[in-house]
């Protein structure tokens, strides 16, 4: 079993190979968040430091209660005869929220997750446990996680790469519209040729 190389879950079949680097990712997702983080290297520490304790002291974006608010982990899993799904979520909220939808999954877990040959029979109390081990031991009240850190990391990439996208886009714009003729005033009409 492998370790996906962004969120650290356990792959236990399939998962996201990178081109670049020998790195396996539970998804494209993780494989997209941890291409973000990549380029985030150049994030002056104080920056991350103080956006990470904003919103760890910030107020809770799913009940607006006050936080702090972390990363959390929801597992879950459905089975239908021979298709199994399952999934890890990031969620970030209070612990209270937290707490409410990781039971949520651990039921869904429990009452969807056992219909699937043989991997619903598997997956299933790994899920279950999973969640049952996130209510108990979330992560500490006392200071941001790493977790929170790296999601905050690849938010700041992610604001990094569209600012340079919509930089290019701009430098490319006056370009494109002197090569097109668009939006250089109005036009000359077109003389008709079909006269007789």
């Amino acid at each position: 079993m492998t370790k996906c190389g962004y969120c650290g879950s356990i792959i236990i079949i399939g998962g996201v190979r990178a081109r670049d680097h020998a790195a396996r990712y539970c998804n494209h997702k993780c494989y997209q968040n941890a291409s973000i983080l990549r380029l985030t290297t150049h994030v002056v520490p104080e920056v991350l430091e103080r956006e990470v304790e904003q919103l760890w002291s910030g107020v809770c974006p799913e009940c607006r209660g006050p936080g702090p608010v972390d990363v959390h982990k929801i597992h879950e899993v459905w089975s239908a005869l021979v298709i199994t799904r399952w999934a890890t979520k990031a969620q970030v909220s209070c612990h209270s929220c937290a707490i409410k939808r990781q039971l949520r999954g651990a039921a869904l877990s429990f009452c969807l997750g056992w219909w699937g040959i043989p991997w619903g029979i598997i997956i299933t109390p790994v899920q279950i446990t999973r969640n049952i081990f996130g209510v108990m031991r979330g992560p500490s009240a006392a200071r941001a996680s790493e977790g929170l850190r790296k999601m905050m990391l690849v938010t700041i990439g992610a604001q990094i790469i569209a600012r340079e996208k919509a930089a290019k886009t701009r430098l490319l714009a006056p370009k494109a519209s002197a090569s097109t003729g668009i939006g250089q005033g109005p036009a000359e009409p077109m003389p008709n040729l079909n006269r007789r």
